[in-house]
């Protein structure tokens, strides 16, 4: 844009302030200088490039060009960038930005060592402009400021952007150990004789060893970022078979650089290549039945570049927001008449309807408009969904069906499928939802009655449902158990084992367990899941509900559901075969993410670090960890969403498929909780996945919005040896709310709850249906409970929670109990039950040593109303 169409009043804005600089300018360099005597300026005069540039007379190379007279200006969008090449791997010390009056209130200070993957040093939401000198820690070639919003209706504008640090001459891997006496810590130590400290002291016969379980980690603080070359490991007997050596610039977020499978202990000495101030060894597969025990653990340094010299462009172009939704969404309008739609739904239908392991996946997209004459029966990863902000949007004078001909009537397999955001007149006055886990039915309008169970009353394993509305009557039938939340119904025909309501308007009265209904007016804590939807204009967006408390009822019958709009343009659309380094760099530049149907194999942690960033997949998108990795890492910030999302665990077990903050989190979320929506977690079934632990919760406040993890009962790569998988859920932080947690067959405790003021509304549970024998299954007790809150919590509350047995490979195995928790009065349970189903099996309690012995061979449930 040029300069001239700028207002008056912008202008003379700039003069002031560049006069204004001009004045203060030298006087704050020498400052600068002064106060980094020991630091050289290393971005004067060095290559620069931009995101954009507003026009020829403020590129780029304006910013570092020592001249507070001259500046770089973008275009008037977010997000943008700025970077310079300092020619060399560099330690970063401190940033300084001079302002003009465009400045950023939400930017991030990042370096890199290819201009690819980069690592943020600074962040900040709420930045005012004007002069700031930023105290930075870290290491690279390349630095960038990455802006994500800005305080004017103008672009970004930097008069000079400044990069002190110092660049080492050293070319070669040094040989002193750098970790050294430095502070180290560990997961775990087996007793006081072992410490972390024991391991970086220089002795060979003093050691450290953690506890008796995978994974485990000793970490050991460099005090300042530096290029790791060699990592020595001193191995006790007892050795790590599988780990990674991972480094990190701030402690949280973590790298790896090295991993193996097939370690033999000893004393390995390991080339590796990467920069950090902290090291860590993560052990995930013990070589003996012990702990992991390090006699020493060194580091030696080097001062030359951590990767070679990119080719030229290193950058590469701004990775842009907005784009198409590839192939895999099948966008409707209502031009298309019902016989057109019927085809195409079909094609989809007869390719899913059986395929419970298969690659494909598909999402239904229904522009806003009014539908007539089809049946859209769902099948496996498939998404039926209207593109309206509101459901009566998008209006089908027809019907959306689930059954289970596929499987002769048993619905009980009827995994992987959604319905959102839709005003169905059915043909025949109800619709047909049979369904059983990971098959959400959000933001529904059904004008009549809802009929949860197959055509014949087979059986059925589910469900749940939240923000919509059934005028008619929900009719589960043959349905085990149900969840229901902050809805409206006409009607609840009747229940089998567990139908657990929060905040349902026309819910039946709490009666549990005769009828077996757990009714609680008001939902405590909520955020609806975000959603896609068209704009007026037919441009797509994204739809981010507001996070609420104390709610009843749908979000939207009586208007418009509170939140924010996003563009598309400020996401990534992710496609399949995308890299996680290219989403990497996507969410660092500041984009969402966007996932659409299809299959994604990450060979690195997508790291989720901003706040307030919104992680949205349509038609079940699957993630798929290689090598080992932890397949997703969120921060410990505000008011990340995730939604949509299955995580599928690789052939090589991963530590953690999902983890929310890192180990030892305490900051406050309260007003404003990062929240997870339909994210499902699976071990087997595809193929012969191991993950230790699926879900790991370290953020305080955290939303559990509905999810299911599921280590395989059935399917390919199926073994008690085989797909291995010890937890579900381990939540560490405190006042985390679970809405809806289905987790089934792992092979220790299933959830582990170790915060305090944690709330589960809804739980189900099926035990591992393998183990082979007790004592394969655990020494010195029966089993392991379903749901285990830990000793140390003192308040914690649960409703609706049902646990079963089904030991099929061997009847004759017993369970102690299906629940576990401290005997307190502030830890309370509402409504909870124990089953065998056919006889398989026995679980000797409920609670503690509360509850009769589940009925053999009858499929009674055993029930405790309240406890203590």
């Amino acid at each position: 844009m040029p300069a001239v169409s700028r207002p008056a009043r912008r202008r003379i804005l700039a003069s002031v302030l560049t006069v204004f600089a001009l004045l203060l300018g030298s006087a704050f360099v020498v400052l600068a200088n002064q106060a980094n005597a020991a630091s050289a300026l290393l971005s004067q005069g060095k290559p620069a490039t931009a995101s954009t540039t507003e026009n020829a007379g403020v590129p780029a190379s304006a910013a570092v060009d020592g001249n507070t007279g001259t500046r770089w200006s973008s275009t008037f969008a977010d997000p943008q960038w700025l970077q310079v090449d300092l020619g060399a791997t560099a330690t970063i010390d401190q940033v300084v930005l001079n302002w003009e009056a465009a400045y950023a209130t939400a930017f991030q200070i990042q370096v890199s060592n290819d201009g690819s993957t980069w690592t943020t040093v600074h962040s900040t939401t709420t930045g005012t402009g004007g002069n700031q000198t930023l105290a930075v820690t870290g290491s690279g070639r390349y630095v960038r400021i990455s802006l994500t919003a800005r305080g004017t209706a103008y672009g970004y504008s930097l008069w000079e952007f400044q990069v002190y640090g110092n660049v080492s001459t050293g070319g070669g891997c040094g040989t002193d150990n750098a970790a050294l006496g430095r502070p180290a810590t560990a997961s775990s130590t087996e007793n006081a004789g072992v410490p972390a400290s024991a391991a970086v002291d220089g002795s060979t016969t003093t050691r450290w060893s953690s506890t008796f379980a995978d994974p485990a980690w000793l970490q050991v603080d460099l005090g300042a970022t530096v290029n790791v070359c060699k990592v020595g490991l001193n191995w006790e007997a007892a050795y790590a078979s599988a780990f990674q050596i991972q480094v990190s610039g701030d402690g949280n977020a973590w790298t790896t650089i090295y991993t193996t499978t097939t370690g033999l202990g000893g004393v390995q000495n390991l080339d590796v290549t990467g920069s950090g101030r902290y090291l860590r060894v993560y052990g995930t597969t013990r070589g003996t039945p012990y702990g992991y025990s390090l006699w020493e653990l060194t580091v030696n340094t080097s001062g030359g570049p951590t990767s070679p010299s990119p080719s030229a462009s290193p950058s590469g172009p701004l990775i842009p927001g907005g784009g198409d939704l590839g192939s895999n969404v099948i966008v409707f309008d209502p031009s298309m008449s019902g016989a057109t739609i019927q085809t195409r739904v079909d094609q989809v239908f007869a390719q899913q309807e059986s395929d419970q392991f298969g690659t494909r996946r598909y999402a239904l997209a229904f522009k806003p408009g009014t539908y007539s004459g089809f049946n859209a029966q769902i099948g496996f990863y498939t998404s039926i969904m209207g593109l309206g902000q509101n459901p009566q949007d998008v209006r089908i004078n027809g019907d959306v069906t689930v059954d289970a001909g596929w499987f002769q009537g048993n619905a009980t397999q009827n995994f992987w499928r959604s319905a959102e955001n839709l005003s169905i007149y059915p043909s025949a006055g109800f619709t047909r939802w049979a369904v059983s886990q990971a098959a959400p039915f959000r933001r529904m309008d059904i004008h009549g009655d809802l009929n949860l169970a197959p055509n014949g009353y087979g059986w059925a394993s589910g469900g749940y449902i939240a923000d919509s509305r059934v005028s008619g009557t929900v009719q589960p039938y043959s349905q085990q158990q149900w969840f229901t939340r902050d809805s409206q119904i006409g009607g609840w025909l009747n229940g089998v084992w567990n139908m657990t309501f929060s905040g349902v308007q026309g819910a039946p009265a709490n009666s549990y367990p005769n009828p077996v209904y757990t009714t609680i007016a008001q939902t405590p804590v909520n955020r609806e899941k975000p959603y896609l939807y068209v704009d007026n204009t037919g441009a797509y967006r994204v739809f981010v509900p507001s996070f609420r408390t104390n709610t009843s009822g749908t979000s939207w019958a009586g208007g418009q559901t509170p939140g924010t709009s996003l563009p598309l343009s400020q996401f990534y659309v992710a496609k399949p075969g995308d890299t996680a380094a290219k989403i990497n760099a996507a969410l660092a530049q500041g984009l969402h993410l966007l996932f659409t149907p299809g299959i994604y194999h990450v060979d690195q942690t997508i790291n989720v670090t901003r706040a307030n960033t919104v992680v949205l997949g349509i038609g079940y998108p699957t993630i798929i960890p290689d090598n080992g990795v932890n397949a997703m890492q969120v921060s410990d910030v505000d008011g990340v969403k995730v939604a949509g999302i299955l995580f599928d665990a690789g052939l090589v077990n991963s530590p953690i498929l999902m983890q929310i903050g890192a180990p030892g989190s305490t900051a406050s979320h309260a007003s404003n909780p990062t929240s997870i929506h339909d994210v499902f977690f699976r071990i087997g079934g595809a193929f012969a996945g191991k993950s230790t632990t699926s879900l790991v919760v370290n953020s305080n406040d955290t939303l559990i919005d509905h999810i299911w993890a599921w280590r395989g009962d059935h399917g390919a790569g199926i073994g008690w040896d085989v797909n291995t998988a010890d937890t579900g859920l381990i939540v560490n932080g405190n006042n985390v709310t679970g809405l809806g947690l289905f987790v089934e067959h792992y092979q220790k405790y299933n959830v582990i709850w170790n915060g305090n003021g944690g709330r589960t509304i809804f739980f189900q549970n099926e035990m591992p249906y393998d183990p082979p024998s007790n004592a394969a299954w655990r020494t010195g007790a029966n089993g392991y409970a379903a749901y285990k809150v830990a000793d140390s919590v003192t308040t914690h509350e649960a409703w609706g929670l049902g646990s079963y047995c089904y030991f099929n490979v061997n009847p004759n195995v017993v369970a102690d109990r299906g629940f576990e928790a401290p005997n307190r009065s502030t830890v309370r349970f509402h409504s909870l039950l124990t089953v065998s189903l056919g006889g398989n099996g026995v679980i000797n309690r409920v609670i503690n040593d509360t509850g009769v012995p589940t009925v053999r061979p009858d499929t009674v449930p055993s029930t405790v109303v309240n406890y203590p």
